[in-house]
């Protein structure tokens, strides 16, 4: 009698090499040649591993003072792998060292990445590695001239990697507060930021539609058009950072507490408004913003930026397959679900609506448990501030961001946990862990009776 092998589902793969890359950063980042100073916890070092890995940039301990330069080299790498993606990587070492990829391989990689899984898998995690390492070569180049005394070469490379990948991370306590009015900074890593979030996917074609209207393009060259998914991400992603951008601007333009010029607080609303959609940096304090302006940050984090990127969030995609989808039920139940010039199938609306109910069920039972380990026991009254910036924490947890009001170093060991947690599920996304649980359940033979129900 023959004993069934158990498969592992493609489904799988991600997390387990995110969950090795993590445990080897954590041993790395724990050794004394990562430390300058005092030791660090097994805990912080997850925490500060996870969040690497995760590109959310969240610390439980300062980068620049606590870590050598070993371990800012750890950092950075574990940056760049989660940025990437682990699977990206491997599939690329497959590819050049077998010149092919197993079929499961394949599906893992291309899920991940593209909205279908049909490409040529070694051209383009090629493009991928070569398009990310010239970008970041050349933000840190920008990063450099612009500020030399305060970003030399390494540091200057450190913070490029971090912006592009949507990391967050700083060798500098107080991020880029320092930097507030310098525009050309400020623009270098918003653009940094804005290409590592709207996907590789849009990257490779944004470089075909710019070559092919340059003018030293061939006559017969046929210019190259943007296919709808672009465009999508790209019409989604300028709402969304224009939105954010006036939302925070008038809701800081009068708080008493950032009192600056208004060239100033627009150009700082513009960086949180692209930063708060899974970077991290921030030039401004956050725990000195008006409560409207953190409830828009939460909002944009949420949302994230574009699938197959650096970032994390439900995706812009999700969020505007769910608006279209609410101005199809307005308009009536039979109309469809447009976005521009075609309309979305049914499978993807109800991979949206799975994702928006199952990333709000993790975000509320993770604010629950919060609320438990940091201010359970103790009346409303006195606990009427952490409230919102326990929801602030969540959320920045969960679409990988990384912007603080400051409780995160301060938070118990259970609560560290849960936000280690909410890390690597947003890192990877819910949909990923749903997918495989559901690879491994059977599919019924058999369907029972349908009734309507009364819904409202």
């Amino acid at each position: 009698m023959t004993r069934r092998r158990l498969q592992l589902s493609p489904f799988f793969y991600p997390i387990l090499y995110f969950g090795l890359v993590i445990a080897v950063g954590m041993v790395l980042l724990h050794s004394p040649a990562s430390l300058a100073k005092a030791p660090v916890s097994w805990l912080d070092a997850l925490f500060t591993a996870t969040s690497a890995t995760c590109v959310t940039g969240l610390i439980v301990v300062d980068t620049g003072t606590v870590f050598t330069g070993f371990g800012q080299t750890v950092i950075v790498i574990l940056i760049q792998l989660g940025g990437l993606g682990i699977m990206t990587v491997t599939g690329l070492i497959f590819y050049l060292w077998r010149r092919r990829v197993s079929l499961t391989d394949r599906v893992a990689v291309g899920d991940s990445l593209l909205h279908d899984a049909s490409f040529n898998l070694g051209r383009f995690l090629a493009q991928i590695v070569i398009w990310s390492l010239s970008i970041e070569m050349a933000g840190a180049i920008l990063i450099y001239f612009l500020s030399p005394d305060y970003f030399p070469p390494l540091i200057a490379l450190f913070h490029s990697v971090s912006a592009f990948c949507n990391a967050g991370f700083s060798t500098y306590r107080d991020s880029l507060t320092m930097w507030q009015d310098n525009l050309f900074l400020n623009l270098t890593f918003i653009m940094l930021i804005i290409l590592g979030g709207i996907g590789f996917a849009v990257i490779v074609e944004l470089k075909l539609w710019a070559v092919t209207r340059m003018p030293f393009a061939e006559k017969d060259t046929r210019a190259h058009r943007l296919s709808w998914y672009a465009t999508v991400i790209l019409k989604t992603t300028i709402f969304l950072i224009v939105g954010g951008t006036i939302a925070i601007f008038l809701a800081e333009i009068i708080n008493p507490h950032f009192r600056q010029a208004p060239g100033t607080t627009l150009l700082a609303a513009l960086f949180q408004s692209v930063s708060c959609r899974t970077a991290g940096f921030n030039t401004i304090d956050i725990d000195q913003l008006t409560n409207v302006s953190l409830l828009v940050m939460i909002l944009l984090m949420f949302i994230g930026a574009a699938p197959g990127s650096c970032a994390g969030g439900i995706k812009v995609t999700t969020a505007r397959t769910l608006l279209a989808f609410v101005w199809a039920q307005m308009r009536g139940s039979g109309q469809q679900v447009e976005i521009g010039r075609l309309a979305v199938d049914r499978p993807t609306i109800n991979k949206a609506l799975t994702l928006v109910i199952f990333a709000g069920v993790i975000i509320i039972v993770s604010v629950l448990i919060l609320n438990i380990t940091e201010s359970g026991g103790v009346p409303h009254p006195q606990t009427r501030e952490i409230s919102l910036d326990i929801l602030f924490e969540v959320v920045s947890a969960f679409g990988t961001v990384g912007l603080s009001t400051g409780l995160t170093p301060h938070l118990s060991a259970a609560g560290k946990c849960v936000i280690i947690m909410l890390m690597f599920i947003g890192r990877l996304g819910p949909i990923l862990f749903l997918s495989a649980l559901q690879s491994y359940q059977k599919e019924n033979l058999y369907q029972k009776p349908e009734e309507s129900l009364l819904i409202g």
